[in-house]
């Protein structure tokens, strides 16, 4: 329903112009906005009129109107003096007021579509018909972009970006739990996925700038029908978690991007007990201490390039090969050599997503 605060500024920006104060009641005589002191003021009764046939009646030296929504009546509008011109202001204020429920009722019944199809609540002939009365484009190019806060119910966040977004009619933001953020945007026909990044790159600056709040960002793929927005959901949700377990380091993630870690993100849970027991015989080995790790998270982030590798550890070289060899000694695997290297990576990689999977548990 259509915020007290709406109401208020329209009655304030009326009152200005006009100079005829105004009163927004319900239909008990309970005042929700007024731009005049209304504690001693005897309106009569206000339920009386909202139970008679009559749309508007002069009471009290005061013209009262009749608000509906949907043939019910919502609310009974003041207009102070009982002249020509309070008459005429008045209805001005009620077919304002009036404009602004229907406006707000769609963009609630749009958000609501949304909700559904994002998760599967909806047959496909219900996605198309709803679209349809709700005037969305069902051919279109969008992604779903889904924003997650480190606080929950982050109001701040989600009304900045709402005010980003203001202007852009086929936009949809709305949120289904206590921290993510949905945005399903529409794209131009020539954006691609490096307009995206850029999007995603914007939020995360005004998001840390206006809301001083640490967001992560992730996105699906590029979809073309309306029925594809839950599975560019889907992937978005995908990509946000595989972030976390792999590319911790990156605060935007774009399920395009995802390599590897999208397939261990994949596999059951006995396979990958499985693979680690082969491996590790169950489990990393103790001496792989924080120290040991980033040692060999360098040294794969430098293409197994010994000399880069001592450079940037500021190690010399002899003592960077001495803590490989020391690896070799415990896991079995040379990681100086690429097949053992790649299994190690492989390795690490789904030791990760093992604990995260039992931290969600």
């Amino acid at each position: 329903m259509i915020s007290s605060q709406v109401i208020q500024k329209t009655l304030d920006e009326l009152r200005m112009i006009t100079r005829i104060d105004l009163c927004v009641m319900d239909i008990d005589g309970k005042v929700n906005s007024t731009t005049f002191a209304t504690e001693e003021e005897d309106f009569g009764d206000v339920r009386a009129f909202a139970e008679s046939m009559a749309d508007s009646q002069v009471m009290k030296g005061c013209h009262f109107f009749k608000i509906y929504d949907n043939q019910t009546v919502e609310y009974i509008l003041v207009a102070k003096g009982g002249n020509e011109d309070a008459y005429m202001i008045g209805r001005v204020a009620v077919a304002e007021i009036q404009n602004l429920i229907v406006a707000y009722k769609e963009r609630f019944d749009k958000s609501n579509f949304i909700q559904n199809l994002i998760l599967d609540n909806l047959l496909l002939v219900d996605v198309y018909n709803r679209a349809k009365k709700l005037h969305i484009a069902v051919e279109a190019k969008r992604v779903v972009l889904l924003v997650e806060t480190r606080n929950e119910k982050d109001q701040d966040s989600m009304e900045i970006l709402k005010n980003l977004f203001i202007s852009r009619n086929n936009d949809f933001i709305t949120a289904i739990d206590e921290k993510n953020i949905i945005i399903v945007r529409t794209l131009e026909e020539s954006d691609g996925y490096e307009e995206i990044e850029n999007i995603a790159n914007m939020i995360v600056d005004m998001l840390n700038a206006e809301a001083m709040s640490q967001v992560r960002v992730s996105y699906g793929n590029i979809i073309h029908e309306i029925k594809d927005v839950s599975r560019s959901y889907k992937e978005a949700k995908m990509a946000l978690d595989v972030g976390k377990i792999f590319y911790v380091e990156k605060n935007i993630v774009g399920y395009n991007n995802l390599g590897i870690g999208r397939l261990i993100y994949q596999l059951p849970m006995p396979l990958c007990e499985m693979f680690m027991k082969e491996v590790f015989g169950g489990k990393l080995p103790e001496s792989l201490d924080d120290e040991t790790l980033n040692t060999i998270n360098k040294f794969f982030d430098n293409n197994l390039n010994i000399s880069e590798t001592s450079r940037q550890l500021f190690l010399h070289r002899n003592t960077l090969v001495y803590r490989l060899e020391k690896i070799q000694k415990s896991t079995g695997l040379d990681i100086r050599v690429f097949d053992d290297a790649l299994t190690f990576k492989i390795a690490l990689m789904v030791s990760s997503y093992m604990d995260f999977m039992k931290k969600q548990d």
